[in-house]
């Protein structure tokens, strides 16, 4: 099922006004049949205020559809993750240009560097999810769509593991003035939202699957 009123443009100009801090969302939408719905389901993943927070805002779009709504928070992730990986490369090219902390090639850098590309691996990972989910057919046969299900939930995981990877690179670090502290945080903002995203696809799969 394709959502043709949602699309990475646009979900890129909502989402461009919340970074600084990446997760800063705009105020629930007020109660409605697509926002009730999105509540209810949200309560099933482990950050379920965030959750409604961030997918709310599409509430009169997702309405009562449950692929819908794992697909736009496949969406946001990505959207999200992909301002970060910006956001880092820029910060990965100031410290290459100026040092960072000790020099181009200081432990810094270099694990900016490698978290910049645990980043961009879970970029493909929820590409492939995405890819997917437009993919899905679930008038087909319950296997098939088992084994689709199965592939977007294996990206997802891949992504979440590429996160976890990121943030173990700063795991010995524990200099004053370091980065530490700001890669890990707005690298757990997008682990969360990677977190529920799976977690709605779970939903959906045990709702579909009979």
């Amino acid at each position: 099922m394709v959502v043709e009123t949602i699309t990475i443009p646009f979900l890129l100009l909502i989402i461009s006004s919340l970074i600084p801090p990446i997760l800063t969302v705009d105020p629930p939408l007020p109660a409605t049949d697509g926002s009730d719905f999105i509540r209810t389901i949200c309560n099933t993943t482990l950050y379920s205020d965030l959750c409604f927070s961030s997918l709310s805002t599409f509430a009169n779009s997702i309405h009562n559809d449950w692929n819908r709504l794992a697909r736009v928070a496949i969406y946001l992730t990505l959207s999200n993750t992909l301002h970060l990986v910006s956001y880092f490369q820029n910060a990965y090219s100031n410290c290459v240009d100026h040092g960072c902390g000790g020099g181009p090639h200081n432990s810094t850098t270099s694990a900016l560097k490698d978290c910049l590309e645990n980043l961009k691996d879970a970029v493909d990972d929820m590409r492939g999810s995405m890819k997917q989910m437009k993919e899905l057919v679930s008038t087909g046969s319950v296997q098939s769509f088992k084994f689709q299900m199965s592939n977007v939930k294996t990206w997802l995981s891949a992504a979440l593991t590429n996160e976890y990877t990121c943030t173990n690179g700063f795991e010995d670090f524990h200099d004053d003035g370091s980065i530490k502290d700001e890669v890990c945080t707005r690298v757990e903002d997008i682990r969360k939202l990677t977190s529920n995203a799976l977690a709605l696809v779970n939903s959906y799969a045990d709702k579909t699957i009979p």
